[in-house]
């Protein structure tokens, strides 16, 4: 509930610029300036109900609402972006006035209101098309070599989904869609890379029931992200994934056999899971046959830092979303070695999928969430 008492007061915040910026800056006034406030207040309040969607709030009811909430937020950072800009422009056009000698502000104030206007329509329309991106995850192939891979794993289909994000914006339904375009791909190995929901067991839980119908040959196996911790135990959720017939590996190894060959499959927790559940890659991937390839399952690209004393073959991970909303992918590098793709980490090879679905916001801008089938080769490189 704190959480949500702290996004009310960031969201009022939010909607008192946006009036600035918006609104007076332009110079709105009568009804259209009324009709905008309430606007602004109505979607300031849906952005707060959005942030307990799948905790405090059930997403009976609530998760309308929150795909409304979140799909502002994404209105929003745009809006933001281009308001400053404005502003920058605004104050440029009234220091050259000044210089010469003239009064800027007319001339300023019929500036912002064209600019805002643009400003508006461009918000509107990136977020609306990322709606629509979001909305079906293509299916992304790629081949991964593996030195010394046995003969047998030779053409392995492995389905990689990570991201999901349930709960606040997305339901059943969406899972259901996931579930039947991974079977459709015929996999040999199903992965779950983390972050598969947003809220509680008891209130989103139910929302990953269609993952009892994933079905294949060399099994379906998860590991947790971090989002299984933000507002639940992580250790209950791949509890409750378990019972839905999907195997987790909590930094812990198996081996793999398909004919007379065997590779070893490894999943650790996620980088910033809380104790007891920290990541142990001496656990997971110590102590080994180093003659059978091991794969790697890390929730975040930057594990391979850890994971490269062990000699992993091959990593596999998610979490960045190539920064689900551009231009955020160019902070995401900042943070990540690998936001998107194949990337190679002190040695590590490492495929980071963009995801499935989407966090926060049901919006995806020039990051298009993916599923991602990795075919295996004997061989060196991606």
């Amino acid at each position: 509930m704190i959480r949500v008492l702290i996004f009310a007061v960031v969201a009022a915040l939010v909607t008192f610029y946006l009036h600035r910026r918006l609104v007076r800056a332009p110079g709105v006034r009568g009804g259209w300036a009324v009709a905008a406030d309430v606007a602004l207040v109505l979607l300031g309040a849906a952005t707060v109900v959005a942030s307990g969607t799948g905790d405090v709030f059930a997403p009976g009811w609530a998760r309308p609402i929150g795909f409304v909430g979140y799909t502002w937020a994404a209105v929003i950072l745009y809006l933001i972006i281009g308001t400053v800009l404005i502003g920058l422009v605004s104050l440029l056009v009234r220091l050259v006035r000044r210089l010469r000698g003239r009064s800027g502000g007319g001339l300023a104030q019929r500036v912002t209101a064209s600019l805002t206007a643009v400003v508006v329509v461009v918000s509107f329309a990136a977020t609306g098309y990322g709606v629509y991106e979001v909305a079906t995850p293509r299916i992304v192939e790629t081949d991964a070599r593996i030195v010394d891979l046995p003969p047998s794993f030779d053409g392995v289909r492995i389905a990689l989904v990570t991201d999901v994000h349930v709960g606040p914006a997305r339901g059943e339904g969406f899972v259901r869609k996931v579930v039947d375009e991974v079977m459709a791909q015929r996999p040999d190995l199903i992965v779950l890379g983390g972050d598969l929901t947003d809220g509680t067991v008891a209130k989103v839980g139910r929302d990953l029931e269609p993952l009892r119908d994933l079905r294949a040959p060399l099994g379906v196996f998860g590991i947790s992200g971090n989002h299984e911790y933000y507002v639940d135990d992580g250790g209950a959720w791949l509890d409750y994934w378990e019972t839905l017939g999907v195997q987790t590996l909590r930094n812990q190894r198996v081996e793999l056999r398909r004919g007379d060959g065997v590779v070893d499959l490894a999943g650790v927790y996620d980088a910033t899971a809380p104790a007891p559940h920290e990541p142990d890659y001496a656990a997971a991937l110590g102590g080994r046959d180093r003659s059978h390839p091991v794969i790697l399952l890390a929730h975040q690209p930057i594990q391979a830092e850890d994971a490269a004393a062990f000699g992993a073959d091959l990593q596999l991970s998610g979490h960045t979303h190539d920064g689900q909303i551009w231009p955020l992918t160019y902070l995401v590098g900042l943070q990540q070695p690998v936001t998107a793709g194949w990337g190679d980490v002190d040695g590590v090879p490492v495929y980071v999928t963009r995801g499935t679905g989407a966090w926060g916001p049901p919006v995806r801008v020039l990051a298009p969430p993916e599923i991602t089938v990795i075919t295996l080769r004997p061989g060196v490189g991606p």
